[in-house]
């Protein structure tokens, strides 16, 4: 019999910068569901790899005095090696520079184009660079990017578009006819209401203003937009042909069962990607998961916070399976996630040397001492074994039921709820008491035999998520591991055969000394990587005296209301007249703090219009290490005095 094809891809990484453990997330998180999908008799196919064109990666190879092409293979290099750290069984890693890749993107490009559902155009808007998009003024927040919270810049040039309300009110009947189509819920709420119901522009679909992308072969000048080249990875590699002539791998795992995606970017694969196949006559994806954030304190990772952990320092510190455990166990299914030093520590200890390591080395030590490491016969069973095998037996269920809607982390739960009655069963049994009765050693035998075998059904549903861990638990037990056709019935350990030396698994950590071998080896490390104080490059020194920088008294300061950032300042700038400037700095200050304080703006900038009121000048600030400490003068010196 045929297995059931089973086709499971991650969002594609971009390759702007190394993948921190948010990003590493995902792919332990698809990895795990692949593991079980095999296990449980699927035709696996398990695609990821790296996004490699745009103008943000092209930006960065000119900054570091290297070519696109070299930047993304250096970055693509550490996606892989990181995939790979963390034991992940991905089918085929991808890279969008792929020349296969690239002339596909091209027909596919044009094929849409000639049936109408691309067209010439111009754009002019607001324009995110790092998340590359369009926005409308209106989309934006605080005049920033409402994916991001970057600031947009004003942008304008030819352009290709897609028209996307061609297709809005049939991904509509999609959605409604398919409610699993975009999980969790709360991200189909989001992109309905958000989305759809407000009604759909069309998608710019192509750039002018940088070539580092795949080029429009009708149109010289125009690269395919990312997104369009990026989110085509799925079927691309998967012997998609836009000719039509698709092979039998395309033709077995398409459509995809799942796009395992995060929340971030959920509709560029729900709302942009089905249109696009849509168009293209190809099936959906049955389902686009977006996971939840891994949270770092109260915020999401980023390099300009510095708080960014990267994968390979936590294995480094943990070890993988420690670390795989933590953040697949510790994401909850729709809210984000927390990671700290702290909890993997409390983690690492209460489950895995506890609960996990504690059972299955003290298990195995007593088999070698009282049965000198030979698995004993169950011959004398008591009513007191019927619940420890009921929790066996139903495992296999329970945590088919779980992953079944993707909900991993309470299927590896499931695995835990036996292991945690395997520890009271033992609290139960006593099987130190039996030993010292010679008339219980059959008894003895039975208890033994019960934990050993509980262990195995554990070791098997734990292969998936713990894959190295579970391999050293059938090598303490002295057996192969022979997948869940092997947990129908309670028999597995073979009476008379020896088990395996027994070992410890997870190591129990002193919490409050690694704690600080990781502060004192983060000190260290930021002290090396500290860069000096960075130039701009030289002036010409008439440029400088163009500058007006006039002191000005703050007559008044107030927020800016709908706006978290923007205080309002009223100054005294010497001219007799207040002088209104609007400036970034609540985060910082407050509004009372400000008044009377002897402050420095640049007054000959052209007015600036933010949040529909108009800013005349700059403040001038200083910032160091995430911190901004507005510019402010001895008291004494006059309101209209020129820096000079």
């Amino acid at each position: 019999m045929d297995k059931k094809p089973y086709y499971i891809s991650t969002a594609i990484a971009y390759t702007s910068a190394k993948p921190h453990i948010g990003n590493t997330y995902e792919i332990v998180l698809a990895d795990a569901i692949a593991r079980y999908k095999r296990m449980t008799g699927y035709d696996v196919y398990f695609q990821t790899g790296t996004d490699e064109h745009g103008q943000k990666i092209q930006e960065k190879a000119e900054a570091a005095g290297i070519t696109p092409q070299q930047h993304v293979d250096k970055v693509a290099g550490e996606v892989k090696t990181i995939w790979d750290l963390m034991n992940t069984t991905y089918d085929k890693f991808i890279r969008t520079t792929d020349p296969m890749h690239e002339k596909k993107v091209q027909k596919i490009f044009k094929k849409l184009y000639d049936q109408g559902d691309i067209y010439k155009g111009a754009y002019k808007g607001k324009y995110c660079k790092p998340c590359e998009s369009f926005w409308t003024e209106s989309q934006l927040k605080d005049g920033c990017c409402p994916d991001c919270g970057r600031p947009c810049v004003d942008a304008e040039e030819e352009a290709y578009f897609f028209r996307m309300s061609k297709y809005a009110d049939r991904l509509m009947k999609h959605i409604e006819e398919h409610p699993e189509f975009i999980q969790p819920e709360s991200r189909k709420n989001e992109m309905v209401n958000n989305f759809l119901k407000p009604g759909l522009q069309d998608l710019c679909v192509s750039r002018t203003s940088f070539s580092w992308g795949i080029p429009v072969d009708f149109d010289p000048g125009h690269v395919v937009y990312v997104w369009l080249d990026a989110l085509t990875n799925y079927i691309t590699f998967c012997g998609y042909d836009p000719d039509g002539n698709h092979d039998e791998h395309y033709k077995k795992f398409w459509p995809a069962d799942v796009h395992l995606i995060g929340k971030d970017i959920i509709r560029f694969h729900t709302i942009y990607w089905p249109i696009f196949l849509m168009a293209l006559g190809e099936p959906l994806p049955k389902q686009v998961f977006g996971h939840p954030w891994l949270l770092v304190g109260d915020g999401k990772m980023s390099k300009s916070l510095g708080n960014v952990i990267y994968a390979d320092d936590l294995v480094r510190l943990f070890g993988v399976d420690a670390i795989r455990y933590y953040v697949l166990h510790e994401m909850p299914f729709a809210n984000d996630g927390v990671l700290s030093y702290e909890l993997i520590c409390e983690r690492i200890n209460s489950d895995l040397a506890n609960v996990l390591g504690n059972l299955v080395n003290r298990t195995i030590a007593m088999t070698k001492k009282y049965f000198g490491g030979i698995v004993p016969a169950p011959t004398a069973p008591e009513a007191l074994d019927d619940e420890l095998k009921a929790v066996a037996l139903g495992l296999p269920a329970a945590v088919e039921k779980k992953m079944d809607t993707l909900h991993v982390a309470d299927a590896i739960d499931e695995v835990f709820a036996l292991l945690r009655r395997s520890n009271k069963y033992i609290d139960e049994t006593m099987p130190w008491a039996l030993a010292k009765d010679e008339s219980k050693q059959a008894r003895l035998g039975t208890v033994l035999y019960n934990l050993l075998e509980a262990i195995r059904f554990a070791a098997v549903e734990l292969k998936p998520y713990l894959p190295d861990t579970a391999d050293k638990i059938f090598a303490q037990l002295g057996v192969e591991n022979k997948g869940v056709e092997s947990l129908t019935s309670f028999d597995g350990m073979q009476p008379g055969q020896p088990v395996g030396e027994a070992s410890i698994l997870f190591e129990r950590i002193d919490i409050p000394k690694k704690l600080a071998e990781i502060e004192e080896e983060k000190k260290t490390a930021e002290a090396e990587q500290k860069p000096a104080v960075e130039f701009l490059p030289d002036i010409p020194f008439d440029d400088f005296c163009k500058v007006d920088m006039t002191v000005c008294k703050v007559l008044a300061c107030e927020n800016v209301k709908k706006s978290n950032k923007l205080l309002k300042f009223q100054l005294d700038d010497g001219s007799g007249t207040p002088r209104q400037i609007l400036s970034g700095i609540a985060k910082y200050y407050k509004p009372e703090e400000l008044v009377g304080k002897t402050v420095v703006a640049v007054t000959n900038l052209p007015p600036r219009k933010m949040m529909g009121q108009e800013s005349n000048g700059m403040l001038l600030s200083a910032e160091k290490d995430e911190k901004l400490n507005l510019l402010m003068l001895d008291d004494s010196i006059p309101a209209g005095a020129k820096l000079c």
